[in-house]
């Protein structure tokens, strides 16, 4: 039996991370604006100017040696690995991102026909991916790693 609701639109994707402060200052450097505070949830609501939407939730316990469970260790759970992001240029991203001393962790290079990519780690070694669409034309290519 078919769902009976489509589908209408993507809300807000939740980030869980151990540094309210660290966090938050994070994600406004990135464009983000909190907007909504759910102390009773530990979490917030942040929005950029164009409403897309993310939720840092405030409860994580940071792993010793920065590593995120998700993508750095040998056996692979499941999970929701990363959020994807959509910038107009993504090389102007690239410099800003090198100016604020943000490491890039994987950098651009065409990720199937339709886009360009850059991945990047938040405090807590979040994967943040950031994609530049492109017309689609030409072969596919894949990324040189999956640990971003």
């Amino acid at each position: 039996m078919k769902q009976p609701q489509p589908i209408r639109q993507y809300d807000h994707v939740g980030i869980r991370v151990s540094d309210r402060q660290q966090a938050v200052a994070f994600y406004e450097q990135l464009g983000f604006q909190e907007v909504r505070r759910f102390d009773k949830y530990e979490a917030n609501e942040m929005e950029t100017p164009d409403g897309v939407r993310i939720n840092l939730i405030f409860n994580a316990t940071r792993l010793p040696h920065g590593r995120n469970v998700l993508l750095d260790e040998p056996i692979k759970l499941p999970g929701v690995t990363h959020p994807a992001f959509v910038v107009d240029d993504l090389y102007a991203l690239k410099d800003w991102l090198d100016q604020a001393g943000i490491a890039i962790t994987e950098g651009i290079h065409r990720l199937g026909p339709r886009r360009i990519t850059l991945f990047i780690r938040d405090p807590d070694r979040n994967v943040l991916e950031f994609n530049q669409l492109l017309p689609e034309s030409g072969p596919a290519s894949t990324p040189t790693s999956n640990n971003h």
